[in-house]
This record gives C-alpha cells, sequence and structure tokens, in this order.
C-alpha cells in the first residue's frame, strides 16, 4: 500500500507535525559574500569538495560534469541532475551538501552539446533561455545521459538518482526505465503530471510544493499515490523552493526535504537487492 505523506501541512512552518513548534535548523550557517556583493549565508558543509570533469556519454558525446567526491565513509553514488539554469553555483553546492553525507556525486551538464559551460541567472532573461534550451532539447536523451552517469557510479555501493526541475522529470522517468538504481528522488519535475502513470522499478521519494504553479498538485499527487513503490511529500511552498537563488525558496522546506532525502536514500541502500554484476 502506498504511503501517503504530508508535510508540514500545519502550524509553524518548520513544524511537521503542526504543533506550532519550530524544526531545528539542518546546516549551521556562517555569513559569506556572494558574487553579487550581498550577504548570504555559508553552510557548513561549503568546501572544495567538487570539481568539474568531464564524461562520455553512450552516444560518444563528451559532456562536462561536476563531481564530488564524499568526505566520509561512501554510502554510494548520486547521479545529481540539475535544473534548468545549468550547473549553477547552487547545483555545485547540493553536490556538496550530499558529498558531504557520504555519496559521491556526478552531475552532467544536460544542454552541454549545444550549451556548453551553461550557467544562467535566475532573472526573467536567464528563464526564456532556459527554456528555450528545455523545448529544443530532447528527453530521451538526458535519460541516456543519466543512465551513462549510473553506470560510471556502479563500481562501488549501491547508485541512486535525484533531481530538481527538468532534472526532476528526468530523475522519475529514469527510475522506470532503467536498470541499476537502487532508488530516486524527484524534487518538483515539471513533466510528472505527463509521466505520473510510468511505474518505478525502484523505491522513489517526489518533493512537491504545494503551493507549485506549474504542477496541478492534487491530480498529480493522487496519480503517484498509485504506485506501491512511490512516497510523495508536500510542503507549504511554491515551484523551486529548495533553491535559495530563487523567489519561492522556504529555507525550512528545504532543510526538511534535505533530510527526508538522507533518510530515504540511507534506508534504501540498506535495503537494496543485490546489483546485477555484484
Amino acid at each position: 500500500m502506498t504511503r501517503k505523506v504530508a508535510v508540514i501541512t500545519g502550524g509553524n512552518r518548520g513544524d511537521r507535525a503542526g504543533n506550532g513548534s519550530p524544526a531545528r535548523p539542518a546546516l549551521v550557517t556562517l555569513p559569506t559574500i556572494s558574487k553579487a556583493g550581498a550577504l548570504r549565508p555559508r553552510r557548513i558543509w561549503e568546501a572544495s569538495m567538487g570539481q568539474f570533469t568531464t564524461i562520455v556519454m553512450s552516444d560518444g558525446a563528451t559532456v562536462e560534469a561536476y563531481r564530488a567526491q564524499p568526505t566520509t565513509a561512501r554510502r554510494g553514488g548520486l547521479v545529481l541532475l540539475q535544473e534548468i539554469f545549468g550547473l549553477t553555483d547552487h547545483i555545485q553546492e547540493q553536490c556538496e551538501k550530499f558529498a558531504a553525507s557520504g555519496y559521491e556525486v556526478l552531475a552532467p551538464a544536460i544542454f552541454d552539446r549545444v550549451a556548453p559551460s551553461l550557467r544562467l541567472s535566475y532573472d526573467a532573461a536567464g528563464l526564456e533561455k532556459a527554456i528555450s534550451l528545455v523545448r529544443a532539447h530532447p528527453f530521451e536523451l538526458g535519460i541516456a545521459d543519466a543512465a551513462s552517469c549510473v553506470e560510471e557510479l556502479r563500481h562501488a555501493g549501491p547508485v541512486f538518482m535525484l533531481g530538481y526541475c527538468y532534472g526532476g522529470s528526468i530523475a522519475w522517468a529514469s527510475a522506470g526505465r532503467l536498470d541499476g538504481l537502487s532508488a530516486a528522488v524527484c524534487y518538483y519535475g515539471g513533466k510528472l503530471p505527463t509521466l505520473a502513470s510510468e511505474a518505478p522499478l525502484c523505491p522513489t521519494l517526489v518533493h512537491l510544493g504545494r503551493d507549485d504553479r506549474e504542477i496541478p498538485m492534487r491530480p498529480t499527487r493522487d496519480a503517484l499515490e498509485q504506485h506501491s513503490a512511490v512516497e510523495v511529500l508536500t510542503y507549504p511552498a511554491g515551484h523551486g523552493f529548495n533553491s535559495d537563488r530563487r523567489a519561492d525558496f522556504d529555507q525550512q522546506c528545504s532543510d526538511l526535504a534535505f533530510r527526508e532525502t538522507l533518510r530515504f536514500l540511507e534506508k534504501q541502500g540498506i535495503q537494496r537487492p543485490s546489483a546485477k554484476g555484484e
């Protein structure tokens, strides 16, 4: 039976049970200066753990990727799929967060064949450019590139996949079409309304913003919850609530989603069946 979960749906925004008690912050923060000169938090996991590299995809293309090695005992590999804005500072930070939690992270540049080294801003001009790239990008190519990254990380332990926005859609589709994944995590994938009928082959966690204007919440959630392998968590937030570069950013929802993701990945890493060839 599908587990239905509604996260922090009442009371204080940081309280999962709705009793008014604030959630504990997940990360210690220190001030730092952003490139724009504005003061923003600096997380304790920010360090030089990751670096840019390249990976040869199944079609022979050499694609840029950001790779971060675990700084604690290795829990497995994690393919991390970007938003539509490229391998931005924000995506690099997400890679480093998961590396600090024990995952070897590989984040491919989804649009690298047509827009090398893409790092778009989050303003109207950046969004317009990003949307044009998404419309021209073959979705199946994104899945194929994700599959190549899975193979790259299968040298030791389980492999997981996680994506945000467009990358979240690829992560959801990959969960139902690829072998070799121990689990997948999808943050507010924009294509979920049309992909929700596809049944994942591995345990899959979906994070949705209750106030997301891009995803019809009730029908999408209802469709996702028809799958026994799917856990759906909803938050009082909009689309892109995990990114502190976006207007819909919500710190408490972001922190809670990160903790729930770590819980989910750790559980699935322990319970995973033996992969072929191991």
